[in-house]
């Protein structure tokens, strides 16, 4: 575990020590600068040391998230950068609006670890798109659009903003008469929890409803440190929820997703999603075939808590938006009857 005097040390100080040059990333993991250079060239790269510390072995869980990968440049199968058309649903820059009651605020394009499955590669670290975001113009759009009820803030991540400019943020949207509902999707408590600070909980708080989306990907992310930050969060009563990303070589068994599903409910994080794989360029080493994914909810529906069981979503390229998928446990449909099958693969029929 990275040693930091606890909270003392600052979230940003633990951040400025992160590895970002491929060099710097070669020698401490022990591979050829030559091998990710070109990686990084593309699509940057940062690993912070508090989640360095968590990788064990080359390749394992956690390296796969956070180590650029040859693979990145060699993906022939997707070809898109935004095959989701989130640019096409941008009335304003940084800002989507696909579905008709909440849109999408994309005030970063910084992450405190930028992940190598990210379905924004095409923006993180500094590349085109929510760094140029005009954060007045999006509030404006908001304003003036009173059908929107809620407002997502994400990014890259919304927890890199200082305290101040995100409470200056948090105000401006909760003045807006008709937004209802404030959600911040972050992964800073899994990648940093140190960020989660006394001054920032309260801040949160001040602002409700808001609800908090983190995005846990494997048991190992659940450290101590990232319990701590979020039952400081929950302790608030700000509502937690997680939104896991299904990955090759990551969580794509049911042992580690039983895991992690079990693990999240004892931390007061609700299972939320289980997203699979965008069709994102750069990425198709960690896609998964839908009928694994399938298989995963079979055996997590039955077997753990139905308060564990997360919805597992696909989102429709160009534009469609999101939908959920279930195994199959209606097996003949007739006018009388149903014909279903439960989670031990034992058939009953249900009069209809």
């Amino acid at each position: 575990m990275y040693e930091v005097s606890g909270r003392k040390s600052g979230w940003r100080r633990i951040l400025s020590a992160s590895l970002v040059s491929p060099q710097d990333i070669a020698d401490r993991l022990g591979i050829g600068s030559s091998m990710i250079e070109p990686v990084t060239a593309r699509y940057p790269a940062r690993i912070n040391p508090y989640y360095l510390s968590l990788i064990e072995s080359k390749g394992d869980s956690l390296w796969r998230q956070a180590v650029p990968d040859p693979a990145e440049l060699k993906d022939r199968v997707f070809k898109e950068s935004d095959p989701l058309s989130e640019a096409g649903q941008s009335p304003v820059a940084g800002l989507i609006h696909r579905y008709p009651d909440r849109v999408l605020f994309m005030v970063s394009d910084k992450c405190a670890m930028y992940c190598r499955y990210c379905m924004r590669k095409r923006i993180v670290g500094g590349g085109k798109g929510a760094g140029d975001v005009d954060i007045g113009k999006g509030l404006d759009y908001i304003s003036r659009t009173p059908r929107v009820r809620e407002v997502i803030l994400s990014g890259g991540d919304p927890l890199m903003a200082d305290d101040a400019g995100l409470d200056k943020l948090l105000s401006r949207i909760s003045r807006i008469e008709h937004v209802e509902v404030i959600r911040i999707h972050t992964r800073m408590p899994c990648t940093l929890p140190f960020r989660i600070t006394s001054d920032l909980v309260r801040i949160l708080g001040a602002h409700a409803p808001l609800y908090v989306n983190i995005q846990f990907n494997h048991p190992d992310e659940l450290t101590d440190e990232a319990k701590k930050a979020c039952a400081m969060l929950a302790d608030a009563g700000i509502p937690l929820g997680c939104q896991t990303v299904l990955l090759a070589g990551v969580n794509d068994d049911i042992k580690t997703m039983t895991a992690l599903m079990t693990g999240l409910l004892a931390a007061r994080i609700r299972p939320y999603y289980i997203h699979h794989p965008d069709p994102v360029q750069g990425t198709a080493h960690f896609t998964v075939p839908l009928k694994k994914g399938l298989e995963i909810m079979d055996a997590l529906r039955g077997n753990i808590s139905g308060m564990g069981v997360p919805n597992y979503m696909i989102d429709l390229p160009g534009g469609g938006g999101k939908v959920p998928l279930l195994p199959q446990y209606v097996l003949e449909r007739t006018e009388e009857k149903l014909v279903v099958r439960n989670f031990e693969n034992q058939i009953f029929e249900y009069q209809i």
